[in-house]
């Protein structure tokens, strides 16, 4: 009978085909010696076809459904593609040899393909994993492992489902922490007490607490400095709890408080468990014990478990704990479902809750009716919203301050290299103008030079009485100009009379 392999890869299904096994031996121990091996074991298994994946969330989807031993369609159609059909009412001749006996029986159920999964199989598919790379030679060094740390990666954080903004893991870590160091610093301060009492008995009346009672007792002797570290190691594992507890459950925090609000999550496994719980379920939770013996007992069951630890039930009267108590757990059901579902972080419904479990309180006490739980949300939304746009208005402000800035600054580098040039430029023009002045007052001046050196060599050549006439003529003509010129005046004057 033939015998097929089926080896699941990161990089897609291999069909291999076993054949010849009696060179190796049909033995378990046989085929182990035989895997080192890749020229002896190369003659008995041969690839018989490689389907890869399309892509890395193919790969996931295969490789989680394999996990769950469910046959996909792909599997299915590698597997009838590639194998001998099996007829109706007939022994198949083959069959086919997996890792898992799960998907096994599912491939023989859908597909009647006669599947085994034992320890020589098992032998096989381990020498099939050893030589993989080399049995199929579109591979390249290196694309195999790199496949294998991307499918292992992802269907790791599949199956984990962790959410990074979730870290609620961390405060029940942290509040199991607070516990253990409440117990070691109350022992030791114990010890302290009682070593330091034989040499000041009087110190334990007079300082009660334990933190003060060992940094005095530091003074004298150096025994309780390991008090004092613990005691100083606790108060920052209590801020470090106030600070997570603010980022992931925030509301159920300013309701009921950081240390109570913790012992719930870490009670419950979770926020998104504590979520689901019921208001009745939360109102005992940590008092299971109580409530199974009253159930066996028949007698009373426990009106509160956790959330004893709040002040509000301190707070209340003796006939009134019961249904505070209830009060309390529906209100912070309420709270810690919207933590966990809201995609905003705000304690604007925290504090209204509160203040409707004050409310109550009032209301047992003194009578005092209370305001109806619509009109609570309906504020507590109008200022979640407020809030909202506040921090929306804030940051544009911002941006247009940042903006104006920008364009101020870059407007006063312009104005300068515009004024630079502009100085610039009419320095340039004011030396050319100067320039052609100049020129222009040589060049007067040397044709004034000629034109009185011609007259002067005029006059030496001509009579006085023709001199003194031409000047005579100038003379009268310059007076003509001016009388020709005063009636002109005379008109312009008149023109600016009327007008």
């Amino acid at each position: 009978m033939a015998l097929f392999l089926l080896y699941e890869s990161a990089s897609g299904y291999a069909l291999f085909e076993a054949h010849g096994l009696d060179e190796i031996g049909q033995n378990t121990e046989a085929v182990r010696n035989s895997v080192s091996d890749l020229n002896r074991f190369g003659k008995v298994v041969k690839l018989r076809s490689f389907n890869p994946f399309t892509s890395a969330l193919d790969a996931l989807k295969q490789c989680n459904a394999v996990s769950e031993g469910i046959l996909t369609d792909e599997l299915r159609t590698v597997l009838e593609t590639n194998l001998p059909k099996v007829k109706e009412g007939k022994k198949s001749k083959f069959s086919l040899g997996v890792s898992d006996p799960k998907i096994g029986s599912q491939i023989s159920e859908v597909t009647k393909i006669p599947c085994q999964s034992n320890e020589f199989v098992g032998e096989l598919l381990r020498g099939v994993r050893f030589h993989f790379d080399r049995f199929v030679s579109d591979l390249k060094s290196g694309d195999l492992e790199k496949a294998q740390l991307g499918l292992g990666h992802s269907y790791s954080r599949a199956k984990v489902k962790f959410n990074v903004n979730r870290v609620d893991n961390m405060v029940i870590q942290a509040i199991f922490l607070l516990d253990t160091l409440d117990k070691d610093v109350n022992s030791f301060s114990m010890r302290v007490r009682e070593w330091y009492s034989w040499h000041f008995p009087e110190l334990v009346k007079i300082v009660n607490d334990n933190y003060l009672y060992a940094k005095v007792a530091k003074f004298i002797e150096d025994k309780a400095k390991l008090v004092m570290d613990l005691s100083e190691y606790r108060k920052n594992l209590y801020d470090y709890l106030v600070a997570k507890m603010s980022d992931i459950a925030p509301n159920l925090a300013s309701l009921i408080g950081e240390v109570v609000g913790a012992r719930l999550i870490s009670h419950a496994g979770s926020l998104t468990n504590l979520a689901k719980c019921p208001s009745s379920t939360l109102q005992i939770l940590g008092a299971e014990k109580a409530l199974f013996r009253a159930l066996k007992t028949r007698g009373n069951t426990p009106k509160y478990g956790l959330i004893f630890h709040s002040s509000f039930i301190g707070r209340a009267s003796a006939k009134n704990k019961g249904r505070m108590a209830r009060y309390l757990a529906n209100k912070c059901s309420i709270a810690s479902r919207i933590d966990c579902f809201s995609e905003k972080g705000t304690t604007v419904f925290g504090e209204k809750l509160r203040e409707q479990v004050e409310e109550r309180l009032d209301f047992y006490d003194k009578g005092v009716a209370p305001r109806k739980n619509i009109d609570v949300m309906q504020s507590a939304i109008q200022s979640a919203e407020n809030k909202d746009t506040e921090m929306e208005t804030g940051k544009v402000s911002g941006k247009k301050s940042k903006k104006k800035k920008q364009k101020a600054a870059n407007e006063g580098d312009e104005m300068a290299v515009d004024k630079h040039t502009e100085v610039t430029n009419g320095d340039a023009v004011e030396d050319h103008k100067s320039e052609k002045k100049k020129k222009k007052k040589e060049k007067r001046k040397l044709e004034q030079e000629v034109h009185d050196q011609a007259e002067d060599d005029r006059e030496a050549n001509e009579p006085n009485g023709t001199a003194k006439k031409k000047k005579n003529k100038k003379d009268n003509n310059g007076e003509v100009l001016e009388a020709a010129e005063e009636p002109k005046k005379k008109k312009k004057s008149k023109k600016k009379d009327n007008e």
